[in-house]
């Protein structure tokens, strides 16, 4: 069928309708010229897990206050201790000041077979003690939020490098080529750039991540006001003009990737509707994940939906929960925010284990460093790169394991040091990847992950 459009509605289709799908993130800046993807033969091993949630804790939550119970700051209240370089953190060079030692307001107590110590914070979590895999001596070089959130999703703090989730889509794609491989879930913080820590850098344009901040239209003007085959007629023609521009071109990264935007945008109008329809689920899942006609818990959608979009196929989810950097008023703070993730990150973890998931799924949480286990002004926590916490559940880790040890006060990490390198490279490992072997050449020289660093952290795997 020949369909004739004039210039005014091309015009129209070009820059409204579908095309404005708000896939922006897939529309980034084109790779270099010279980029060139290594030969992939991936997986490299048999794979323990296919996918990958992140709950990422933006802002850095107190280990002290968590995971790691350190009854010793008691006996030091109101004293000066003796770590952190004269208990002083160097920014810029320059020494910021900190307080006496400041014990943990909140009880611990050991849950499951395993005994793991879980603060009262996360009632719900440690109810699932018996299936996290904690590291307690994660270490980082980042101690800005900016660097540090930088780092952890792309492994430098310094440089723009493809996130994590992008690595991922490039390697093993997506199972479900009717969504993006690689989905964001809300916003990270305000003063940290969501376009290079969720990017695909020098990696194809394509494998950035889709960044979704509203959840009441996660993906604004979705539904077309055009019929079918209309659509699919315009669209025909305005990818002839694309496919014309695209052979006068020599860096073809971004068109490529805007092409196929397009096209997806085209096939999701079916499928993404069904995913990012909550409504679908039951009053029990609802419930499970903290909703119900009496509340709305932003972070229960997150969790709900980052499920639903795993269980679609999608290989990276991050989900995303801000405000954790309590420079003061450390009580206030951190019990709001583990108030408003704790049921749905339970939920999340008794949902995918009752449908099977959770054993080919990675869920990860943790933020981008810890606090300090001194007084930040009267009543907050400074930022520690030194030692924090991090747990993962699911698929190929050891459910009910602690590894790593932080000295008595948990400022530093004394055994078992897991860098974020060694925390990528442990990933990446489980999904089949030999991080070493992993390469993308770009600007004359082979990148990876976890640049020419990082060590798999076997202590952890099952």
């Amino acid at each position: 069928m020949t369909t004739t459009i004039d210039r005014r509605q091309m015009l129209s289709c070009l820059a409204g309708g579908f095309g404005s799908v708000g896939l922006a993130a897939m529309l980034g800046e084109s790779a270099a010229a010279d980029s060139t993807p290594s030969k992939l033969s991936l997986p490299h091993h048999a794979p323990r897990v296919k996918r990958v949630i992140f709950l990422f804790m933006n802002g850095g939550p107190s280990q002290i206050d968590t995971f790691d119970p350190k009854p010793e700051l008691a006996r030091w209240e109101g004293k000066r201790l003796p770590v952190l370089d004269q208990n002083t953190n160097k920014l810029l060079g320059k020494p910021r000041p900190l307080g006496n030692a400041f014990p943990s307001p909140w009880k611990f107590a050991k849950h499951g077979e395993s005994g793991l110590d879980v603060s009262e914070l996360f009632p719900h979590v440690a109810r699932h003690a018996d299936d996290l895999c904690l590291i307690r001596s994660m270490c980082c070089d980042s101690f800005f939020h900016a660097q540090g959130t930088l780092e952890m999703m792309t492994g430098s703090g310094l440089f723009l490098r493809p996130s994590m989730g992008s690595w991922l889509t490039y390697g093993l794609g997506t199972e479900n080529r009717n969504l993006p491989g690689f989905v964001v879930l809300g916003n990270v913080m305000g003063n940290v750039d969501a376009t290079k820590v969720f990017s695909s850098a020098f990696l194809p344009a394509e494998f950035q991540g889709t960044r979704l901040a509203n959840l009441k239209e996660p993906i604004p003007n979705l539904k077309s006001p055009l019929a079918d085959d209309e659509q699919r007629a315009r669209l025909d023609v305005m990818q002839q003009f694309n496919a014309r521009h695209l052979s006068r071109r020599n860096d073809t990264s971004a068109l490529n990737a805007r092409i196929e935007a397009f096209e997806l945008a085209y096939r999701m109008q079916t499928v993404a509707s069904d995913a990012f329809d909550l409504a679908n689920e039951s009053a029990a899942m609802q419930r499970l994940y903290g909703l119900d006609e009496t509340k709305t818990n932003a972070y229960g959608q997150k969790c709900l939906l980052a499920r639903r979009l795993v269980e679609r196929g999608v290989r990276c989810v991050v989900v995303n929960h801000i405000d954790w950097d309590q420079h003061s008023n450390l009580m206030a703070g951190h019990a709001k925010n583990a108030g408003e993730v704790d049921q749905p990150i339970a939920g999340l973890l008794t949902d995918l284990k009752q449908r099977g998931l959770l054993e080919d799924t990675l869920v990860i949480w943790g933020g981008e460093f810890g606090r300090t286990p001194n007084t930040e002004g009267k009543n907050g926590r400074d930022h520690n790169t030194a030692a924090f916490s991090m747990w993962l559940a699911g698929g190929g880790v050891k459910g009910g394991h602690i590894h790593g040890v932080t000295d008595e006060f948990g400022a530093y990490t004394v055994e078992g040091r897991t860098h974020v390198h060694d925390l990528h490279a442990t990933i990446l490992h489980l999904l089949g990847i030999n991080h070493e072997q992993f390469t993308y050449r770009y600007g004359g020289r082979d990148y990876r992950l976890t640049d020419v660093f990082g060590n798999v952290v076997r202590e952890i795997l099952a």
